[in-house]
Formats: structure tokens, sequence, C-alpha cells
């Protein structure tokens, strides 16, 4: 089959050249390669003005990411491709765990751009965000099978980001029996999670190595998990020690079954749910006088655009001050980010700048950030999303 050629404009080749993968269509030489002549997701050369070789990639050209380089040779992505990425993508899976639930596929960081695999088991759960992966669904379908042996893959394809692509919103079982909820293992600890109705894949196993950080800082305590979802913190925070733990979610589903890992792990009885928004529950707690020792502060992304960033920081900036006011005098804050559009210093600039309106003396302890299965891609920063500070929060 002859593959059709994607042409830069002049001097665009250069952050390819660096290692990016993705190609904007406002660096396209319409002229000679007109976007309006390929089919989204159909695979191409990508060349220079001068028609110097860069790579293959699959083109969506109705989207602003009108092409996404999956290999810097001269090859087609097909399920022997597939099949070759998936077993180098599982290799280092193995090195990092001792049990099979982690992020198998981080797309563009295991060179599988648009591709998302979480492994619950012998149960996937799978996100298809690009054209070019929709198209090749079939080969995906059947990799998976080949190197995993699966008992159920689910497509959990009703993500935001398949709207920028042109792509319709679903929700399917491709193969196999798909159970409502999973188990999983993690730190040591068992949950629950909802794969039809949770949020994205229905576990976020990024902020693993985070949690496993309560571990030294909880026992005896009492602790706020705010934006708990399915108690994902705040469980685990029971298991290693606390004393009480209350979570905090807008979702009465989320809630529900945080209280059923509370009780899958027998701290039942000293875990409860606050359901509301997380502003006001919290301005409720502090006009009630309540004080905790350790506060977890892992909101959903408050900047999803760089438009929003203004809006956001100042969220960012609300939730953690009045978080830092729960707490007890040589309190603990965990709070988190997962904001892409959001630097690490800007996050630091808000513990810094609540400490000070709080009158409050804040100590970094810790600095995270995603788990080594969510690898992040030098070249494209883009990859490195969530951020995480534990901060000691007393006064002066």
């Amino acid at each position: 089959m002859k593959l059709q050629t994607l042409r830069l404009n002049r001097h665009e080749e250069r952050r390819l050249e660096n290692g990016h993968l993705w190609i904007f269509s406002n660096e396209i030489n319409n002229k000679e390669t007109p976007l309006k002549q390929f089919q989204p997701g159909e695979q191409v050369r990508v060349e220079t003005h001068l028609g110097k070789f860069l790579g293959m990639a699959y083109v969506n050209p109705h989207s602003l990411i009108c092409a996404r380089i999956f290999s810097r040779k001269p090859r087609l992505l097909d399920q022997t491709l597939l099949t070759d990425r998936l077993v180098q993508a599982l290799r280092l899976r193995n090195t990092l765990f001792d049990a099979p639930y982690y992020r198998l596929i981080y797309g563009e960081s295991d060179l599988l751009p648009g591709l998302v695999v979480d492994r619950f088991g012998p149960h996937l759960s799978v996100q298809i965000n690009s054209a070019g992966m929709e198209v090749l669904k079939s080969e995906i379908i059947d990799a998976l099978r080949e190197i995993l042996h699966p008992e159920s893959i689910l497509f959990r394809n009703d993500s935001s980001m398949r709207q920028l692509e042109g792509l319709v919103q679903q929700v399917e079982t491709a193969y196999g029996h798909s159970p409502q909820e999973v188990e999983l293992l993690e730190n040591g600890v068992r949950m629950l999670a909802p794969l039809h109705d949770g949020q994205k894949t229905g576990w976020f196993f990024d902020q693993r190595p985070n949690r496993a950080v309560l571990k030294n800082y909880v026992q005896n305590k009492r602790v706020l998990d705010v934006f708990s979802y399915v108690g994902s913190f705040g469980v685990q925070a029971a298991v290693f020690g606390a004393k009480e733990v209350m979570a905090v979610d807008a979702s009465r589903f989320a809630l529900e079954m945080a209280e059923k890992n509370a009780a899958l792990n027998k701290v039942a009885s000293i875990f409860s749910g606050a359901e509301g928004d997380a502003f006001d529950v919290l301005k409720t707690l502090r006009q009630e006088g309540e004080k905790f020792d350790v506060i977890v502060v892992d909101p959903p992304a408050f900047i999803k655009r760089k438009k929003d960033h203004k809006e956001g920081l100042r969220a960012y900036q609300r939730i953690n001050e009045l978080a830092m006011r729960l707490l007890s005098d040589d309190g603990l804050l965990l709070s988190a980010s997962c904001s892409m559009h959001l630097q690490q210093h800007e996050l630091m600039d808000v513990l810094r700048n609540g400490g000070r309106r709080v009158d409050r003396h804040v100590q970094v302890l810790f600095a995270g950030m995603q788990g080594p299965d969510h690898p992040v891609h030098p070249a494209i920063p883009e990859t490195c999303y969530l951020k995480a500070f534990l901060a000691r929060v007393t006064k002066e």
C-alpha cells in the first residue's frame, strides 16, 4: 500500500527532531499536502519542507493536533507493532510491581499515542483518545488478548478528549464479561474500583506513591480526605493506622464505594463520609470548630485549558487555604494537582501564599509526582501532569 506524505512548513521540524510526537495543524504545508485530503486515522509519512523523512504518524485533519508520530522508522502501526509495544510496556511494569494492578499503557510515553490501558488483574479498562487508535480498535483487542489473556476488556471511551477528535463517546465491553466492580491491591490495601460507572478508567493509579507516603504520617491521627472519590487516600490512611477518617465528595455514588472499601478493609468503624461541594463542606467544618491532623486535597483538574488558568489557580488557592484553617497545630497537608497547565512551582506558591494568609509557617516535607507506571516522555511536558506536596503547617 502506497502511503501519502504529510509535509511540514519551513522550520517546523525542530520540536519533532527533539523528540516531541505531536504535529499541529498550523505546522502543515497545506499547499503541498492539504490536510483535507487525509482520512481520520490514516497513517502517513512525515517529512520536512525539504523532503527529509521524520517519522510515521497517523492523521486527524479535524483536530488541532492533526498528527501523532508513532515511529521514527518507516513502518506501519499494525498488530505486530502494537504487540511489540505492549510487550515493551509490560516489561517495565513487571519490574515495578509484584501484582498486576497498574497502568499498562500511558499513551505517548509508551509510544502508543492516544491509547490508555489500565490493568486490574484479569480485567482491562481501555481508553482510546485519538482517531488513529480508533481505526486500530480490533487490532488493539487482539494484541491485548495475545499478550495478557484477560477475562474481559472494557472500553471506557467516554472522555471529553474524544470530542476534540470527533469521536463518539461510549462505554462498551469489547471482550468477555466486564464486571461493574473490580478488586485491586495497592500499597498492600485491597480496594474496589467501579469500572463502568467510575471516573476515567475507574481508578487513579497515578497517585499510588503519594498515597504510600501517608503511611509514615497518619498513625493515630484524625484525617480528612477532600475530593475523596472512592476513598483512595482515606481508606488507605485508615489501614495505615489513622484513628479517624472523614471523606468528602460531591458524589453519593463515590462515597458509597468509599464506605464499601472501608468495610472491605475492616475500618468502617473509624470511617465516615460527607457529601457535598468541597468548598462548602470545609467552610461548614470550620464553623463547627472541627480540626484535623492530616488533610488530603486532591481535586479534579481546576485548569483544563490554558484560558482557565487564572480562575483555576484561584480555586487551588481557596481550597488549600480552607484546608490549612482546619489543620491542628503541626498539622500536615497533602496537596495535589492533576492540572497539566498548573506548574509545580505554582502549586508551591499556592502553599506559600496560603501560609501567609492564614498566618502559618509551611514546611514542605515531600514532593511527589505520578507513579512510574505513568512514565514521563522527556520531550513532551504534557506527560508530566501530576504534582503533589506534603507540607507541615505550624504556628510561627
